[in-house]
């Protein structure tokens, strides 16, 4: 799963929208921001395999501390603490330790049967990878109503709430519409850094918020924390 996780993210905002978007899209992909770190470092481990589903070339057969259900359940309450002690918004570490949580969730649906529940196992996973009609029904699906939802809560206030906001969701679509045609990366390497570097969307994504306002009167801006 890919831009299905910033659709959730999006619609996210009508649950805290007190939280920043950057915010909730760290949350939302905050385990595969720690996966390239941990490739890099040792700690996991993924094979190039290029006809391993339709749309996905990689072989995860090693991710148990970023990807296990019990260990994402961690990264949640840990992320929802931290958000809460740092902001003070109850609403908002709730739907963060959320998002975190949802990214297993998710991603199970797309993966072949390699997500594991603990990190010792067992392993799940719907498959919808094998199926790029499927792959773009769900995940396209996620951004289109994540993407109603935050334009009902928010308008732009001025130019880079309009423009960032929109070149961050045509960069999304487009590495997202390119991922569907299930080429592999040309080393792991490659596939380490071009990871890590979507980490980038969460301040693009923090920038564009608070050039944006809540379309409700609201005692609080729409993008404080």
């Amino acid at each position: 799963m890919f831009i299905g996780h910033y659709g959730i993210a999006l619609a996210a905002k009508r649950l805290a929208p007190r939280a920043s978007l950057g915010t909730l899209i760290l949350a939302a992909e905050f385990v595969d921001a720690l996966w390239p770190v941990f490739l890099m470092t040792g700690i996991e481990y993924v094979r190039i395999a290029p006809g391993i589903t339709r749309v996905s070339p990689l072989d995860f057969y090693d991710y148990p501390i970023s990807h296990s259900l019990l260990t994402d359940i961690g990264w949640a309450a840990a992320f929802g603490l931290i958000y809460y002690a740092v902001r003070r918004y109850a609403r908002g570490a709730w739907v963060a330790a959320a998002l975190v949580l949802s990214h297993w969730f998710l991603d199970a649906l797309v993966h072949r049967p390699d997500m594991p529940v603990t990190p010792h196992g067992p392993t799940v996973g719907v498959g919808l990878w094998n199926s790029v009609a499927a792959t773009v029904a769900v995940e396209g699906g996620l951004l289109v109503l994540g993407l109603v939802l935050y334009l009902r809560m928010t308008k732009a206030r001025d130019g880079i709430g309009r423009w960032a906001f929109w070149t961050l969701i045509v960069l999304l679509t487009a590495i997202w519409a390119g991922s569907l045609r299930g080429l592999p990366p040309p080393s792991l390497r490659a596939l380490e850094w071009s990871a890590l570097s979507l980490w980038i969307t969460v301040p693009w994504a923090w920038w564009a918020d608070r050039h944006r306002d809540a379309r409700r009167t609201s005692a609080r801006p729409a993008a404080t924390s």
